[in-house]
């Protein structure tokens, strides 16, 4: 066999190796996968909240951006706004996916104002509006893990994600690289700043993909999110 030959075999051989060696790398990563911490268990549902139209929408079995907008709902516009366009346009298309906005009762004048300025952008059918008393809000939102209290109007500009099991998601650790570096004590991340663009269009963006990747990789694989929470909380 000349030399041609043999290169011209050499070639073919890689050609067909490599995609095959590549696959095999790729493999275990599927098995270890990180998915997205649970930082508190145990959200209350909202199943005794009253609904537009009976249009109900529960936490449970819902992967949920959950949202508080007092008792003026158009004073956060831009709150609803930029869920809308940062959050709502790229996740509307999977599967179980809601944004929900808690709002006092008495406010149904004002949410539909405010549907009148967001239908005007798209019709909002994985997107809801759930009325409660004072108390029934302030349970709520207590049982969520946050380090920031309801405004006197019982809204937030911070919002959080619920998944289908009512365990809220986010980060346990949320340094970055440098900070480790520098040897920076952890902190987490419990709830986003809705009024914060990069926080909501970045960190919050990111972490829904993950949790939707989660959940497709749990029904091939079984992936366990308590596993990575305990990890972090023992290291």
């Amino acid at each position: 066999m000349n030399s041609t030959s043999i290169k011209k075999w050499l070639i073919l051989s890689v050609l067909f190796f490599l995609p095959v060696i590549f696959l095999l790398f790729l493999y275990p990563s599927t098995h270890n996968y990180n998915s997205l911490d649970i930082v508190k268990n145990n959200i209350k549902d909202v199943d005794s909240f009253t609904y537009i139209e009976e249009d109900k929408r529960l936490l449970r079995g819902n992967i949920t951006v959950l949202a508080f907008l007092g008792d003026n709902p158009m004073d956060n516009l831009t709150v609803a706004l930029n869920l809308k366009e940062l959050i709502y346009d790229k996740f509307k298309g999977f599967k179980k996916f809601q944004l929900l906005m808690i709002v006092p009762n008495g406010s149904e004048d004002q949410v539909n104002e405010l549907l009148l300025e967001l239908y005007a952008y798209d019709e909002l059918k994985y997107w809801g509006f759930a009325f409660g008393s004072s108390d029934q809000i302030k349970s709520l939102h207590s049982s969520l893990k946050s380090s920031n209290a309801l405004n006197s109007d019982l809204s937030s500009p911070y919002i959080f994600i619920v998944d289908k099991d009512l365990s809220q998601r986010g980060r346990i650790d949320d340094r970055k690289p440098s900070d480790v570096d520098k040897g920076v004590e952890i902190f987490g991340l419990s709830s986003y700043n809705s009024t914060k663009v990069s926080e909501i269009k970045n960190k919050m963006n990111d972490d829904l993909r993950i949790l939707f990747t989660e959940y497709r990789q749990k029904r091939k694989a079984g992936v366990d999110s308590n596993n990575r929470r305990n990890e972090n909380i023992e290291n």
